[in-house]
This record gives structure tokens, sequence and C-alpha cells, in this order.
């Protein structure tokens, strides 16, 4: 193999069990974050350029299967096997709301405009909670036909697009109405479902499958079929003209959208790769495994001038900016960490 294609990672420890969901806020004043979910029970959020630990959200009894960041990056939602969904101050560390389920979370995420929470689980019931009234009863969207795996919301809070655990397919449903309005039409269960960035593509995984649907007329743009079972699959944000994917094999592999051609593969897990995600910008995607670790992963240069290697807390003087920016947002948060370790 070509010496020079070898990748080396950022490789960020702390998870004590599988990591089963990543999640990168956009870009915000304090650049961007990355949050994860592991079946250790305690999600942590991390600087997304340098994998940097900011801080362990605390509080949760059992796996934690779904991690998202508002727009802002300033709260953390999780799904968890305890049968809560929790709200977190993300700059404290502290729970700003817990909702109680029947059975397990599975899956949740803030509105884009970062009022309303979504969450799905094993009930079968999508739920939809106004954090402006955390007290009051979630609206109840029309009972999914299977345990839901992932949720997440399109068309600015219209949608809604739901997987289930147990049967193929992607549904769509009319916020207004609480209505299935579409299902895309899978042969497996869809394990990863994400909307692109600029809301044109949904990037689903299903089996040993990739598809990429047009998110406003729901037609299957492009199939292609992966060397192994992929659990997740993610499409480049700034250009749109790669994905990478992750699955049983432990390899993340990056491939040409247009052409499904293989274009780098990543070895460096001990185990089945469970989530993939790119960053906002698309210059770094991370994986996260079932040995317990996340990878950020360099995508290489986007520009002729981008050549330099990038040093862990990144080579370029704008990031360490960054960097320190970050620091001083969260320095509450140390201060709530090591209270409670005390």
């Amino acid at each position: 193999m070509d010496k020079k294609k070898v990748a080396v990672p950022l490789v960020c420890h702390g998870h004590s069990r599988p990591v089963v969901d990543l999640f990168y806020s956009p870009v915000t004043p304090d650049g961007f974050f990355l949050i994860s979910a592991s079946k250790d029970s305690s999600p942590m959020l991390r600087n997304g350029e340098t994998g940097d630990w900011i801080g362990t959200f605390e509080g949760h009894k059992g796996a934690v299967w779904s991690v998202c960041l508002d727009t802002n990056a300033l709260r953390a939602a999780s799904a968890s096997a305890d049968f809560s969904a929790k709200v977190w101050d993300a700059l404290t560390g502290d729970v700003l709301h817990s909702f109680e389920h029947k059975h397990i979370v599975r899956a949740c995420a803030f509105s884009e405009d970062t009022h309303l929470l979504l969450t799905g689980g094993v009930e079968k019931v999508l739920r939809i909670y106004d954090l402006n009234r955390p007290d009051a009863p979630p609206r109840e969207v029309d009972k999914s036909p299977g345990s839901v795996r992932t949720v997440t919301w399109m068309h600015s809070d219209q949608t809604i697009l739901s997987s289930c655990t147990d049967m193929g397919g992607v549904r769509l449903w009319d916020v207004r109405s609480g209505k299935i309005v579409q299902t895309l039409e899978t042969k497996s269960s869809v394990t990863s479902a994400e909307v692109s960035q600029d809301g044109r593509y949904i990037t689903t995984a299903d089996g040993s499958t990739v598809k990429f649907w047009d998110a406003n007329h729901y037609g299957l743009v492009k199939s292609y079929d992966m060397p192994c079972t992929v659990e997740s699959a993610s499409l480049e944000p700034k250009y749109g003209n790669k994905f990478v994917a992750g699955g049983e094999d432990m390899w993340v592999r990056a491939f040409d959208f247009h052409t499904g051609d293989e274009i780098a593969c990543n070895k460096g897990h001990h185990g089945p790769v469970h989530c993939v995600r790119f960053s906002p910008g698309g210059e770094s995607y991370a994986s996260g495994s079932e040995d317990g670790t996340i990878r950020i992963w360099m995508t290489g240069p986007l520009t002729q001038d981008d050549n330099e290697p990038f040093a862990a807390n990144g080579s370029v003087g704008k990031v360490k900016v960054t960097a320190e920016d970050v620091s001083r947002k969260i320095e509450g948060f140390h201060i709530a960490e090591e209270g409670k370790t005390n």
C-alpha cells in the first residue's frame, strides 16, 4: 500500500463501553463540537476540531443510544435505555429536563429552531416536547409501525423522518397532520439516516447498502453496495462529492459520491464501527466503535494550500485561538465535573 495514504487519526479515549452514536454541532462562534453516546451511560462533549475532551454528562442509569446538540451547541439531549430522554446545559453539564418514557428511548433530535425535542424508541411512539413548556405533556405523533431506531427533522421542522429497528424503510411524517406522507422503501432496517447540510439529500444505511434520496421529491438518487454490512453513512457537507461508511469489518471507508468507487480505507478500530459522521466543514469525519474509542480522520486537503500535516491540536493559528475560546467557554463545565467526582 502506498505509504502516503495511511491515515493517522486522532484517537479519543474516555468511554468504557461501545460508542453507538455521534453528532456534530454546526459551526458556532466558539468553534464546533462533537458529542458521543455510549453504552457506559455517560455522553461526552469534545472540541470537534481537536477531539479534546470538554466534559461528561452524568445522570443516566442505562446505556445512552442517541445524542444531539442544538443549533447553537448550548444544549445537549440524550436518549437512554433507562426509559428517559434528558436535556442538558452544554456549558455546565447540568440536567435541565428529564422526560420519562415507558420503555427504552433509542433516538432524539432537536428541532432546527431549538424549541422542540423529538424522541422515539421501543414504545413505537414519536413524541414532541415543547422545551419552552417542559412540564406540559408532549405531543404524540401517530403510532410508528415498529420500534423507532432513528429520528430527525427536515424542511424547517415541517417534516419528521424516522426508521425502525425491526423493519425496512424510512417513514416521513407531516408534523402538522401527524400522518405518514411517504415511505422510502429499503430491504433491511435503516440503521442510520442523515439529512445533508444543504437539505438536498437523505443518506441512509441499510444492510450492506448506502442510499441517497432526494429530500424534496423522495426519489432514489443513488444506491451503492458496500463491502460489508454497514451501520452508518455520512455525506461530505461542503461539496457533496464523497461519503463515508462504517460497519461490521471495523474499517472506515470513503467513497466517491458520483461513482461509488472506494477512495480511502481507514483501519484502526478493534471492533465493529457503529457510527460515522462528517464534521460541519467537511475537513474531517469521526467514527465510533464497539472498541469504546472515537477516531477523527482528516478528509485530506480540500484546497492546495492545506497540504501541511495536521497536529493533534490543529496546526493553523486560527484553530488554536478557537480552541482557547472553547476552553474559556466551558471553564464552568470543568469545575462542575471536578465537583462531581470529589
